[in-house]
């Protein structure tokens, strides 16, 4: 862990976070310290989930791609020849999961990053202000990814390139996050996740960036979710999507204050 804590240091110049996040009681934050690698251990262990972040100052340098897979790996950030496009640190979060850290030569914009997640086919509804990723070297605790044993997947640092930059050129037109008009052909197959209510706020995101309502972001999920299996009756149901787009609502109003 020393090793991996040395690497990160160096791909991130020394100006880096590290946060524990517990999913009912949120998240704290640590210095990117060897010395806390025991307590990091320990609350790993406690089922939290442990991750890193460039800081502020460096931040608009870094972009992150988040939930691909080797596809996508192999269609954007290898060579041909099988060699790493430079600047790149991929940790596998999951069995064949991963998220891509790009440095750039360049400092990006919070729209800049949106038009190349975008194009880079990251989580559409992970947005890239504050963002957070997956530190190599611990448990990713999701229950979803829990063995027969009992057992959570380590987080694997596969490459990591502290001596290279990548140039990512500025979009010539800011694509918008998703577009803009109601009448545009979205889906919610396009934002399918883990499970249905992770599906259901990845889309109620969308919607929301695209200035639908309420009761048409309601509307849109009724009609296109197959089923309602934990949430069935009308009471219940209506009770789900009020919380769901309120909680969608909520991080976007955070969004819009960080920017």
């Amino acid at each position: 862990m020393d090793i991996i804590f040395k690497k990160l240091n160096r791909y991130f110049y020394g100006k880096w976070h590290i946060a524990v996040l517990d999913l009912e009681r949120g998240r704290w934050i640590k210095d990117a310290n060897s010395r806390y690698i025991p307590y990091l251990k320990a609350e790993n262990a406690n089922g939290r989930h442990i991750l890193i972040q460039p800081l502020k100052p460096i931040s608009c340098f870094y972009l992150l791609i988040d939930d691909i897979d080797q596809s996508i790996i192999l269609r954007h950030h290898m060579d041909k020849n099988g060699a790493w496009k430079p600047g790149r640190m991929v940790v596998e979060t999951s069995p064949s999961n991963y998220q891509v850290w790009i440095h750039s030569s360049n400092a990006l914009s919070i729209n800049d990053k949106k038009y190349w997640l975008q194009r880079l086919a990251s989580d559409p509804g992970a947005h890239p202000n504050n963002r957070w990723g997956r530190c190599p070297g611990f448990r990713n605790r999701k229950e979803i990814y829990r063995d027969v044993y009992g057992r959570y997947p380590l987080s694997r640092l596969i490459w990591i390139d502290w001596k290279n930059f990548a140039n990512i050129p500025k979009p010539f037109s800011h694509q918008p996050w998703r577009g803009v008009c109601l009448n545009s052909n979205l889906s919610r197959v396009d934002y399918i996740k883990k499970d249905q209510s992770a599906t259901d706020f990845s889309y109620a995101l969308a919607l929301i960036r695209r200035g639908y309502t309420d009761a048409q972001i309601e509307k849109q999920i009724k009609m296109e979710r197959l089923y309602f299996k934990n949430h069935s009756g009308e009471k219940r149901m209506a009770h789900y999507l009020k919380i769901t787009i309120q909680r969608a609502r909520e991080m976007i109003n955070k969004e819009s204050h960080n920017d």
